[in-house]
C-alpha cells in the first residue's frame, strides 16, 4: 500500500504560484508513475500533468502547458507540482496519484493510489 499527501495548496491571487507537494509513505516510489489531478466543484476530475518512472518523461494537460512543471524527488519519495501564472479558473481541490505501472495515464482509471488532496483557490 501506498499512502500519498499532498500540501501546498491556500489561497493566492491570480498571477501568483505555488508549488505543491506530494509525501509518500508506506512504499517507496520507485516504479511508480506519478500524476496530478484536479476537481472543481461539480466537474468531472481532470489531468494536470503526470511523470512516468522508468525514463522520467512529463506530460502536461495542453491547457496547463507552460504554466505546470512536475517534477520527482525519488530520494525523499516526493512529488511536486509547480503552478505559475495562477488563474481563478485553477481553483480546485488537486490530488496526487500513483500508478504501479509506471506509466503517466491521463484518465484516472490509470492510477492505484490517491491522496486526499489539498485546496487551491486563486481569487481574481
Amino acid at each position: 500500500q501506498v499512502q500519498l499527501v499532498e500540501s501546498g495548496g491556500g489561497l493566492v491571487q491570480a498571477g501568483g504560484s505555488l508549488r505543491l507537494s506530494c509525501a509518500a509513505s508506506g512504499r517507496t516510489l520507485s516504479g511508480y508513475g506519478m500524476a496530478w489531478f484536479r476537481q472543481a466543484p461539480g466537474k468531472e476530475r481532470e489531468f494536470v500533468a503526470s511523470i512516468t518512472w522508468s525514463d522520467n518523461k512529463r506530460y502536461a494537460a495542453g491547457s496547463l502547458a507552460g504554466r505546470v512543471t512536475i517534477s520527482r524527488d525519488n530520494a525523499k519519495n516526493a512529488v511536486y507540482l509547480q503552478m505559475n501564472i495562477l488563474k481563478p479558473e485553477d481553483t480546485a481541490v488537486y490530488y496526487c496519484a500513483a500508478d504501479s505501472g509506471g506509466w503517466g495515464d491521463e484518465v484516472p482509471q490509470g492510477y492505484d493510489y490517491w491522496g486526499q488532496g489539498t485546496q487551491v483557490t486563486v481569487s481574481s
